[in-house]
């Protein structure tokens, strides 16, 4: 009605131009020749006639042409709506609840309903995606699968007030109608998908102990070895279309495209434990690790970028004791296997080359700033001595970032405090930041993830940093570090301090005291040399007996107390087997004690090794604190470090821990089950 009200207005103007021009005529014909005139008489006379006729034409005329105007408006909208129904895009009206109020033929073919029925359903009802919450925006874009068709949605509101110009009164609900359009887009999809499956990502495979294992067998078996071990790795990745090169005796490039990806992550690698089994004579088993590079953004990502990845994920699968692969993927890092607890390195040169780097980035330094981490242990006591004697060997000044004295370190430590050779060497972290200058190095010793080191603070007030540690990585490792040597393989980190001791040219000498406290560090993480000892360990060993070091006067300082043992038994005491080779259990920490609430439940944990069958133990112990400390050991076959990465916690893969904060014991030993249920019914432990 609106529309039909405007053409009339429209013709009236049209009518009322040539009246108003034939009376502006007739005055200026009257100015010109004057009413007397013969001409202006006659000219108005016409004018007369003329505007009489257009008056007639327009009362006579004016019911035909609205009904012409009228029939006209019908037919287009007929056709409009004929077109809408034919339109092969789908298309609905909504109201703002999601209801289906109308929809075109194509819609109506796609969600399965007779273009002669009326849909009655919600939207939600066809496209579950599509929720009413979703239609509560302005304008509405995303995209959704629907039997098997991709479908780009775009959701408009129609405000029906506007429509009508009239229409002053404010928006109400029921005047908002929601137009929804269904672009497919399973073609263009399809393509995108195309093009991103063709991406090539880098890989790197190392043979983790190639020579290790070479050294232990035949020559003549050397060839063979070698070659079954690259017709299996061959025979793998041509599974997933990879191309591979051999790069070096115990290396492997190899690239592949991005959809094989995954068929590669739900194998697990299979290859791992395929080359693991390979035995042509040879005593030791031959493992490798994997290292995958792919980008965040995979549609900006270059194969540069994947590469650089493959470079940090290879070092990172080895730093955590290789026989595993890792995926990184932009900041992520997926790690798969690492089943076995690796095999000791007989070489040393790593050792050495680290000695000497380490010596060579002390020349141009004038101050040391050693820390190892939170609650430190023997060994991270024991290691920061060691290396406080061997940077004050070199001619440079060192201190030693000390918070906490826990009984754990109290014997050794009070070795220390007699007399004033080490006065004013042990500062607290406020009293280590306001030592800080450029020419200052800190070394972090026996950890590798900031969070946990005495003060995380200086890692950043600092231009160079060195890492010295035994424990594996995980994803929260120390960053921009200068010199890093991270040794899994290694016992503690007092074993690789003193190894690289025979490599400085000082000749660095120890001192009885800090001999006593290496040598109990490489003890206490050893638990007496029962666990993860190597030949390394014990010539490591030899050298602090050689230094200084007394066996009986170390195991005096260290022996557990009546209380202790009353702790340890109750551990015993409260252990529950789960499926016939694990054990958990738990501690009450004694409310008395100063000790470090990890020392009872790590040694229950060690002694629960002993029993018949059991491969690995977890002891908790609930401090005051409201942290739940766990302690994880393993006798060999179980990978205690792969499960606690799961509780955000790390270590080695016969001794690891976590903490756990705000988490109950039955918590955790709930989930604990669960998870080593389904590691243990896949294979991964």
């Amino acid at each position: 009605m609106n529309n039909e009200k405007q053409f009339k207005r429209r013709i009236k103007y049209i009518i009322a131009v040539p009246i108003a021009l034939a009376i502006i005529l007739c005055g200026f014909i009257i100015y010109e020749n004057g009413m007397s005139s013969k001409v202006g008489m006659l000219s108005i006379a016409l004018l007369m006639v003329y505007v009489l006729i257009v008056i007639i034409i327009y009362f006579r005329m004016m019911p035909a042409i609205s009904s012409i105007i009228v029939d006209y408006a019908l037919e287009q909208g007929k056709i409009q709506r004929e077109l809408l129904h034919e339109l092969e895009i789908p298309y609905a009206i909504l109201d703002t609840s999601g209801h289906i109020m109308w929809a075109n033929n194509e819609f109506h073919r796609i969600v399965g309903v007779s273009k002669d029925k009326r849909i009655r359903k919600n939207l939600d009802t066809y496209f579950p995606q599509l929720t009413p919450e979703i239609l509560d925006d302005d304008e509405v874009e995303t995209g959704i699968d629907y039997q098997d068709k991709r479908y780009k949605v775009s959701v408009r509101r129609i405000n029906l007030s506007k429509v009508f110009e009239n229409d002053k009164s404010e928006t109400r609900d029921d005047d908002i109608v929601l137009a929804l359009y269904l672009f497919d887009e399973t073609e263009l999809y399809k393509y995108r998908q195309d093009t991103i499956d063709q991406k090539l990502y880098a890989g790197l495979i190392y043979l983790d102990n190639y020579d290790e294992v070479m050294d232990s067998m035949e020559d003549v078996k050397h060839s063979i070895l070698t070659a079954l071990i690259e017709r299996k790795i061959n025979m793998y990745l041509s599974n997933v279309d990879a191309i591979v090169k051999h790069i070096e005796n115990d290396k492997y490039f190899f690239v592949f495209k991005q959809k094989y990806l995954q068929t590669l992550r739900d194998d697990r690698f299979s290859i791992l434990d395929d080359v693991k089994n390979i035995n042509v004579g040879n005593d030791i088993s031959m493992t490798l690790s994997i290292g995958i590079g792919t980008d965040a953004d995979l549609n900006n990502s270059s194969f540069m970028s994947a590469y650089d990845n493959a470079r940090i994920a290879i070092g990172m699968a080895m730093g955590r004791g290789g026989d595993q692969a890792a995926i990184k993927q932009g900041e992520q890092v997926t790690y798969y296997g690492g089943k076995s607890a690796g095999t000791e390195k007989n070489t040393r040169v790593k050792a050495r080359v680290k000695a000497q780097a380490f010596e060579e980035l002390l020349l141009s330094k004038e101050k040391v700033l050693i820390m190892a981490h939170k609650r430190p242990d023997a060994d991270a006591f024991g290691s920061a001595v060691g290396i406080y004697r061997m940077v004050t060997s070199l001619g440079k000044k060192a201190h030693i970032v000390l918070n906490d004295i826990t009984d754990a370190i109290r014997p050794i430590y009070s070795t220390f405090k007699t007399g004033d050779t080490y006065a004013n060497v042990f500062l607290t972290s406020t009293e280590a930041v306001a030592e800080v200058n450029q020419n200052t190095v800190v070394v972090v010793c026996d950890v590798n993830r900031p969070s946990m080191t005495e003060c995380e603070e200086l890692l950043s007030l600092v231009p160079t940093v060195v890492v010295f540690d035994h424990h594996r990585q995980s994803n929260e490792v120390i960053s921009g570090a200068s010199l890093s040597y991270i040794e899994p393989f290694a016992s503690s980190a007092c074993e690789m301090i003193a190894e690289m001791y025979q490599y400085i040219s000082r000749n660095p000498k120890l001192r009885i005291q800090e001999a006593d406290a290496m040598y109990a560090g490489i003890l206490i993480d050893t638990d007496n040399f029962l666990t993860k000892t190597g030949v390394r360990t014990f010539e490591a060993a030899s050298y602090l007996r050689k230094s200084g070091a007394d066996v009986t006067r170390v195991r005096k300082m260290f022996r557990s107390s009546m209380d202790e043992m009353k702790e340890r038994a109750q551990g015993i005491s409260n252990a529950e087997i789960y499926k016939d080779c694990f054990v958990l259990s738990y501690v009450t920490p004694d409310p008395n004690s100063s000790d470090a609430p990890t020392v009872a439940v790590a040694k229950t944990a060690n002694e629960l090794l002993n029993v018949e069958n059991i491969k690995a133990s977890f002891v908790v112990t609930e401090a005051d604190d409201g942290i739940l400390y766990v302690s994880a050991r393993s006798i060999g076959d179980v990978n205690v470090q792969v499960i606690m990465e799961h509780f955000n916690g790390g270590g080695h893969a016969n001794v690891a821990g976590a903490q756990l904060a705000g988490k109950k014991k039955e918590e955790f030993f709930e989930e604990l089950k669960q998870l080593i249920s389904s590691l243990h019914d896949s294979g991964d432990i």
